[in-house]
């Protein structure tokens, strides 16, 4: 399988931005410790909204309320995170599959 590397930045992109969105500690205080679950629901949560606002914002144009430049940027943000939920899952799936082929 081959990635284009402009997908391949693009996802990092994406990537980068659901990491830049999760809450910072202010100066001085400890953070609580989080888990992997907890930030892959974050990620997830924020993978879905960014799908909503593509969908909203391709409703209003149709209804003219909308400019077309938002809806290509809104649509262009909800494509690179489904490109990029699509090859965290493949790479899971893959990861799993090297799992159970391991001996024993």
């Amino acid at each position: 399988m081959t990635i284009a590397p402009a997908a391949a930045a693009a996802a990092y992109q994406a990537l980068s931005n659901i990491g830049a969105s999760a809450p910072t500690a202010a100066a001085g205080t400890a953070a609580p410790a989080s888990s992997f679950s907890d930030f892959l629901s974050g990620a997830m949560n924020n993978a879905v909204g960014t799908m909503k606002a593509g969908e909203q914002i391709a409703t209003q144009q149709v209804a003219g309320k909308a400019d077309i430049v938002d809806v290509v940027n809104a649509v262009n943000s909800a494509e690179l995170t489904l490109d990029t939920v699509v090859a965290v899952r493949d790479k899971v799936i893959a990861a799993y599959q090297n799992i159970m082929q391991m001996p024993i």
